[in-house]
């Protein structure tokens, strides 16, 4: 067995230190190998070191230009990097060396994808899943590019298509059950993330089990940032027109009645369970999620006060609040 073979086995089950070192054997012999290249791009960008990751990839593309694989992982690299019109360029040369393949209008389309080009990116991924029809990975990424777009039904039915060829699919059941929060059926979605973690406890665990705490956070915190500035400047027209402060009352009223229902719709139907696998957050995301609990919590509170006694205290208060609320956020 080749070094790049044993590299993939030990890859595919997890071990990616024991698979580097088997890389990094077989490049001590032969080190213009670009096939040991990419896949030293590969290990390192799945451990998070984009940077090394892209001069390996850069390694493998100079070696050999002219095979796709490695302006593939090149590609990868880049997007790792946020460096979105290298990335496309970089997998627009893939497809060129290589139109047959679904890989490379996979990236193409993941490229797309984050420039918001959803057209392009479903077409790529179109040709990917024609090329590919049965393949989990194509057919996954069309998924994704579809929810990115806001079609949740085209993007389950491809999820669908994919559970179709392999029912314990990780990435496919953890989209549906993405989905399933997103159109707030959150008993569906707390039930697959269960049977998820119960699978894939080291992938799928306490950070994913949580989301009902941390989504509803996330969209407090888009709501006060809408609805605030809102309220202060029908509360300042009210120096021209005096009806505004009574709009800006009922402003106040309606966004914590609003987070109010959030809440209560989506704790509620997700039970005990998020709140157990908080605790077993990293401390620092148990501290953050904290402070958010009781910044959001304080905020309702305030926006009720201020519909009773509006004041230019309250919302300063509310202000403070809202930035507490991100700062929680940044750090969680």
């Amino acid at each position: 067995m080749s070094a790049a073979a044993r590299a993939r086995a030990l890859a595919d089950v997890g071990r990616l230190d024991q698979a580097e070192r088997e890389v990094r054997t077989g490049l001590v012999t032969t080190p213009a190998d670009p096939e040991l290249l990419g896949l030293l791009a590969g290990l390192r960008r799945l451990q998070g070191d984009f940077a090394g990751a892209l001069e390996f990839a850069d390694a493998a593309v100079a070696v050999a230009p002219g095979q796709s694989v490695v302006h593939i992982e090149r590609a990868e690299c880049l997007l790792a990097l946020a460096r979105w019109d290298d990335a496309l360029a970089t997998a627009r040369e893939a497809v060129r060396l290589d139109p047959w393949r679904p890989e490379p209008h996979r990236v193409l389309a993941r490229c797309l994808t984050v420039r918001k080009d959803f057209g392009g990116a479903r077409e790529a991924a179109g040709r990917a899943v024609t090329i590919a029809p049965h393949s989990v990975p194509d057919l996954m990424t069309l998924a994704e590019v579809e929810r990115h777009a806001g079609r949740r039904d085209a993007a389950r039915a491809a999820t669908s298509r994919a559970l179709a060829e392999d029912p314990e699919d990780a990435e496919s059941r953890w989209m549906l059950a993405l989905l399933d929060a997103e159109n707030m059926r959150v008993k569906d979605a707390m039930r697959g993330l269960r049977q998820l973690a119960a699978d894939h406890p080291d992938r799928y665990g306490a950070p994913a089990l949580t989301w009902p705490i941390r989504g509803l956070l996330a969209g407090v915190r888009r709501g006060l940032l809408a609805g605030l500035p809102l309220v202060a400047l029908l509360a300042l027209g009210s120096a021209w027109w005096a009806p505004s402060m009574l709009l800006s009352r009922a402003a106040a009223v309606v966004m914590a009645l609003v987070t109010a229902g959030l809440a209560v719709r989506v704790l509620v139907p997700a039970g005990r369970l998020p709140w157990i696998c908080l605790g077993l957050l990293p401390a620092r995301t148990r501290r953050a999620v904290a402070v958010g609990l009781v910044a959001a919590s304080t905020s309702v509170h305030a926006l009720c006060w201020y519909a009773l006694n509006p004041g230019w205290l309250i919302l300063a208060l509310s202000a403070g609040l809202l930035a507490l609320l991100l700062a929680a956020g940044a750090a969680e």
